[in-house]
């Protein structure tokens, strides 16, 4: 009885304010949660994980040592797909980011991609920045991966000085921009020795912040690293 209450009282709302799909803008209907069927479906996947040394695993080679890395779909600035990013980092809906992720563990079980993660952690926001924004959309990704995947979200890493946009920037500006920002949570990182932490972000453009992050990730003791993000630019 309760559930047939919620899915009217679901239904209404549509009515009143429709649910739209963030990448066609067309409505959803009831069985659809974030994304429509049909964008669902042609979601434009970088198939990395299915890559012995991929494009993006190539692009940290002599960088920092990591274990693996994958991203879920490719991000290019005016397609469709974009408004996924925009939506769940600028517009409030890092819980789309959430379901996503979780998703995107179902849809790379065969790979075996996440085998062998013993816990999932994120790239932090400055608490300016997480001040100002009201939520870390990375950590939405990671604690989606977590549920899924049954393993522990750990706040490992922390932000210790703000830094300016990154959107403008070229791959050096990058490297130089963040330089210095990023510290280990002592208390929680020394739960991780000899495990192995998957560091997530949103997406990888050039790559610096999670090359930056993942050098911290690698002073705990025994550590093993790799990296997922929710989209990739073009890396070729």
């Amino acid at each position: 009885m309760l559930k047939t209450i919620k899915q009217w009282l679901g239904a209404a709302t549509d009515v009143v304010m429709p649910r739209v799909c963030p990448v066609c803008q067309q409505a959803l209907d009831g069985d659809e949660v974030w994304l429509c069927r049909s964008c669902l479906a042609a979601l434009p996947r970088t198939l990395y994980e299915d890559a012995p040394f991929n494009t993006m695993e190539q692009h940290f080679a002599g960088k920092v040592p990591i274990e693996r890395a994958t991203a879920y779909f490719f991000y290019e600035k005016r397609a469709p797909y974009a408004s996924i990013l925009h939506d769940i980092k600028y517009h409030n809906l890092p819980r789309m980011g959430r379901w996503l992720a979780a998703r995107a563990v179902g849809d790379m079980a065969s790979s075996h991609f996440f085998d062998g993660i013993d816990a999932v952690t994120a790239v932090p926001l400055h608490r300016s920045k997480l001040a100002h924004r009201g939520y870390n959309q990375s950590e939405y990704l990671a604690r989606g991966i977590a549920d899924a995947l049954n393993i522990p979200y750990v706040e490992t890493l922390k932000a210790i000085r703000p830094h300016s946009t990154q959107t403008h920037k070229g791959a050096m500006e990058r490297w130089q921009n963040i330089q210095g920002n990023y510290a280990l949570n002592e208390k929680k990182a020394s739960s991780l020795a000899g495990k192995h932490i998957l560091l997530v972000d949103d997406v990888i453009t050039t790559g610096s912040t999670l090359t930056a992050c993942a050098i911290m990730l690698r002073q705990i003791p025994g550590v093993t690293v790799s990296l997922f993000t929710l989209a990739a630019a073009r890396l070729e």
